[in-house]
């Protein structure tokens, strides 16, 4: 049999599945792109202006660092892809790692692969359906992208290249996380080496584009991007390099090299016996989740420290007061340079702090869903012991994230607040300050988790959301009781400022009603297989 038989319905099958989560997460994408660019655009009416903006975020380390370098700052278009091109791609990157990773390991590790493989299918055809399904969704959402820069008044050639740059980034994390794939012999453990992956990504193009050592940012898929010098030289022949890459061959040849259902790297077997400290359902919540929470921990902690040298050595390479005025715009008011650098990073820090929550509370339902839940629960344990106690894990660990983070940008960001200690005292507050807000992301997964099991994805949606409607909310601005949905908005303090308890109080509020009827749902519905 062909080893591609049976792409086709799978292709369609796939498509089915996702008729909901693509077309929500590639129109948020895109309007994204066209919407950040064109409200960008509109804050400097003078094109000199937009070109000095440009220069500025040139010569500041802190912003290259984040977004990359712009290829012309002479170009007053470039200033309107600043935010989006590095923050998209990532975005589109993290599209492309949960698509492939859906229709190949999770497929596997849930059976359904196996019962397909009894009909006819062959052997490479779930991999290449899951391939073409995410490369597709790449290069219509970059194209789109592009096309939405263009109608939001930037240059055509321009506007084609920023689609190209997204897609050459996508098309190459596609390739990583097939791989990835068959490496692991879990999801989480695809998922791992696959975010992992970009992470790296993410830092080889952070230290090529702020060092002398620029060669390392051609290592980096998300250096391809900028290397396509956007509305710049427009360079189309770099974008090659994502297709051209031959990672999905390698995919495949691994594939052949190991057999349904195992990876390359084994699992390691477990105890035969269950230690005693396993005898409660949140000591069992913990030891399934430790992995997760330590990587993150790891990865906030790394952030931390590399964003608090930044900021120290923000103010020593800057003089020019047209970068202050571009970041307070791009990221809010705060009282000095550092702070606003800062402010601005904590924002997102605070959105991947609710992801990882969102992630560590829906492993109730993939535990639900391989009947482990089941199992539980024909012990002594209750439902309200189950749900509460990954519901703990998700709360505390996306709390201790954001502390951990906040204590790293303190202990590298000393100097320029008089000594480690101010420092902690100046941004620990700032850091915390989202905590409440990640929690009712959180609490917003379970609630949908508890009453529908089966469209928890929604939870992710609501993230998207909610980061759409902070970033573009003032930028477009949007009506204010429709930026106010955003949880984000509520509470979070610039460093250095006054904490105000009553939107913490009222979000906390939020939490408490959003945990109650988590569990009231839980607690009267079936159990859902599969």
């Amino acid at each position: 049999m062909n080893g591609l038989a049976g792409t086709g319905p799978l292709l369609r099958l796939a498509l089915r599945r996702d008729r909901v989560l693509l077309p929500v997460t590639g129109l948020l994408l895109v309007a994204f792109a066209g919407g950040s660019a064109s409200a960008t655009r509109s804050l400097y009416t003078d094109p000199a202006g937009a070109v000095a903006a440009a220069r500025a975020a040139n010569a500041s380390p802190a912003v290259v660092g984040m977004y990359g370098p712009l290829a012309d700052p002479a170009n007053p278009d470039s200033v309107g892809a600043l935010k989006t091109l590095m923050l998209g791609a990532v975005l589109l990157a993290v599209l492309a790692v949960v698509l492939v990773r859906r229709h190949t390991r999770l497929e596997e590790e849930s059976g359904r692969t196996e019962l397909l493989g009894a009909t006819v299918v062959g052997r490479r055809a779930p991999l290449a359906a899951a391939v073409v399904l995410a490369s597709a969704a790449v290069v219509v959402v970059s194209l789109l992208a592009g096309l939405s820069m263009a109608a939001a008044g930037l240059g055509l050639r321009g506007s084609l290249a920023f689609g190209a740059a997204w897609a050459a980034a996508g098309l190459a994390v596609v390739g990583v996380t097939a791989v990835a794939a068959q490496v692991a012999a879990t999801a989480r453990g695809c998922a791992g080496l696959a975010y992992g992956a970009l992470g790296a990504a993410y830092l080889l193009r952070a230290v090529g584009d702020t060092s002398s050592a620029s060669w390392l940012t051609w290592l980096s898929p998300l250096g391809w991007t900028e290397r396509m010098e956007v509305y710049g030289a427009d360079r189309f022949v770099v974008a090659l390099l994502g297709p051209a890459c031959l990672v999905v061959l390698v995919a495949v040849a691994l594939l052949e090299r190991r057999d349904l259902g195992a990876g390359l790297v084994a699992t390691r077997p477990g105890p035969a016996r269950g230690a005693a400290s396993l005898g409660s359902p949140l000591a069992l919540a913990w030891r399934l989740q430790r992995g997760l929470l330590l990587g993150w921990l790891v990865g906030y902690a790394v952030l931390g420290l590399v964003l608090g040298a930044v900021a120290g050595s923000v103010g020593s390479f800057v003089t020019d007061d047209s970068i202050t005025q571009m970041l307070a715009r791009l990221g809010g008011s705060t009282s000095t340079l550092v702070d606003l650098f800062v402010s601005t990073e904590l924002h997102f820090l605070a959105v991947g702090a609710a992801a990882y929550g969102i992630a560590a509370a829906l492993r109730l339902r993939s535990e639900e869903g391989d009947l482990h839940t089941e199992q539980v629960l024909a012990t002594a344990a209750t439902r309200r012991a189950q749900l509460g106690a990954h519901a703990l894990v998700a709360l505390g660990g996306s709390a201790l994230l954001m502390l951990v983070v906040g204590a790293a940008l303190g202990a590298t960001a000393g100097g320029q607040y008089g000594g480690v200690a101010a420092a902690l005292a100046h941004l620990l507050p700032a850091a915390l300050s989202p905590v409440p807000a990640v929690w009712v992301c959180v609490g917003l997964a379970l609630a949908v988790y508890g009453a529908l099991p089966t469209v928890v994805v929604a939870a992710w949606g609501l993230l998207a959301a909610f980061l759409v409607l902070g970033e573009l909310g003032p930028l477009f601005a949007l009506p204010q009781a429709l930026v106010d949905l955003s949880p984000f908005v509520h509470g979070t303090v610039a460093p250095g400022a006054d904490v105000d308890g009553r939107p913490l109080l009222a979000l906390a509020a939020v939490v408490v009603a959003l945990l109650a009827a988590a569990l009231a749902s839980f607690r009267r519905r079936d159990l859902v297989t599969g």
